[in-house]
C-alpha cells in the first residue's frame, strides 16, 4: 500500500506541476490543492480492502472509493476551476462516475448508496 500512497503523492505532484496558474490564496487555488489532497488521501485509504476472497465484490471494494474520489476531485474543480472545457469534463466525470459506482453496486447485488 505504500507504493499506492507514493504514486498518490506523486500524482498530485504532477497536478501540481502542470498547472498552467500559480498556486495562489487570492483566487482559490490553494483550497482547490487542500480539498484535492484530502479526496486523494481518503480515496487511497478507501481503497484498502482486506480480501473477502469474493474477486468480483473486492473489485467493487476498491472500485468504488476509486470513483468517489474522481466526483469529489471534479466537484473541487467546478467550485474553483475557470477553464470551461475543464469544467463541462468535471461534469461528465461526476455522471458517468456516479452511473458507474451505480452498475457496480447493481453488478453485485449490493443496496444503492445516496449520492455524496
Amino acid at each position: 500500500m505504500l507504493k499506492l500512497r507514493t504514486a498518490a503523492a506523486g500524482l498530485s505532484a504532477l497536478i501540481l506541476l502542470a498547472s498552467n496558474a500559480p498556486v495562489s490564496a487570492g483566487n482559490g487555488d490553494s483550497q482547490f490543492i487542500t480539498e484535492l489532497g484530502s479526496a486523494m488521501n481518503k480515496m487511497m485509504i478507501a481503497m484498502e480492502i482486506r480480501p473477502s476472497g469474493d474477486v468480483d465484490n473486492d473489485f467493487v471494494a476498491s472500485m468504488v472509493p476509486h470513483h468517489q474520489g474522481a466526483v469529489e476531485m471534479a466537484q473541487s474543480e467546478l467550485r474553483y476551476g475557470r477553464n470551461e472545457q475543464l469544467r463541462r469534463i468535471a461534469q461528465e466525470i461526476i455522471i458517468t462516475q456516479e452511473e458507474e459506482i451505480t452498475a457496480m453496486h447493481l453488478a453485485v447485488n449490493q443496496p444503492l448508496q445516496a449520492p455524496k
